[in-house]
């Protein structure tokens, strides 16, 4: 089945006959009848009924060239970053379709009602990082999810970035992540950078403070985020696998609040000590006592 195939089987998940006649035409004018009715036939063949979207708009996402994304924020007692989270992702564009969900762990502030004001979808569910993604994740309505925390920014280019991974076939199988920046000038932030494109490029193992982008079907597949306190980043992206795990060409702005408390040298060596720990099947419940 060729590329332009997977396409139209793609589009015919939620389009007609007619439309997908027109959408080939415009993009690929050279194709003589017979085979644009032998693609549609194929294609149409193989593409499941479509279902509800709710709140992803399915409109004319495909045929506008843009990508469908639901995008999974979890957050607990963060009323003072929710709205800035959100209103950074949300809307479309020439790129994406967004839909925006704030996945809560229990807030005792006015997070969930800020979120829902900003036009945000709110779950809520165990406290919990890996509990609060699992059921993010399992509210979203769009093809494709992108898990961000939520004292994260994605910097300029995020959108074309996303639409291009989400565009090729071959990606559905696959996972990206964005170049991690932190919100500080200090040398020691540009150092703790390095390390992270390093870990990220040697080992396979970026942290979830550089974003996550999945598609739908592949993250079922491999069993999606468990419920875990800590590091339910690493233990999803080991199932991945370094083999398909793209870097975009676009930076994820993180809070360096935890290293400027910290000290830069002393947060660095304890998530290293922590992982450590962890890999050595240490309960991730007791090692988030020391991660703290």
């Amino acid at each position: 089945m060729s590329d332009l195939a997977r396409v139209v089987t793609r589009l015919g998940e939620y389009y007609s006959d007619d439309e997908v006649r027109a959408w080939l035409h415009a993009r690929h004018p050279q194709l003589d009848g017979r085979r644009a009715i032998d693609l549609i036939r194929d294609g149409l063949s193989r593409a499941p009924v479509a279902a509800d979207g709710g709140g992803c708009d399915m409109s004319r996402s495909e045929m506008s060239g843009r990508a469908r994304i639901s995008v999974v924020i979890p957050a607990l007692n963060a009323e003072d970053l929710v709205e800035g989270a959100i209103d950074a992702v949300s809307g479309d564009d020439e790129f994406l379709s967004c839909e925006v969900i704030l996945s809560d762990g229990g807030s005792t502030d006015r997070s969930r009602d800020r979120a829902a004001a900003r036009g945000a979808r709110v779950v809520t569910g165990p406290r919990g990082r890996g509990s609060q993604l699992r059921a993010g994740a399992g509210a979203a309505r769009c093809p494709w999810l992108l898990f961000l925390h939520v004292d994260t920014r994605l910097g300029p280019g995020w959108r074309p970035a996303v639409r291009d991974f989400a565009a090729r076939p071959e990606n559905e199988g696959r996972a990206a992540v964005f170049r991690l920046r932190f919100d500080d000038g200090a040398p020691q932030a540009r150092r703790v950078e390095r390390l992270a494109a390093w870990r990220t490029r040697a080992l396979g193992l970026p942290y979830g403070d550089q974003a996550l982008l999945v598609s739908r079907r592949f993250y079922d597949r491999i069993g999606g985020f468990r419920p875990l306190p800590l590091f339910e980043d690493v233990e999803l992206v080991r199932r991945i696998g370094k083999k398909r795990i793209e870097v975009l060409d676009a930076v994820a702005v993180t809070s360096a609040d935890r290293y400027r408390r910290d000290g830069w040298w002393l947060r660095p060596a304890r998530n290293l000590f922590c992982l450590a720990l962890y890999f050595a099947g240490v309960p991730p419940r007791l090692v988030e006592r020391i991660y703290r």
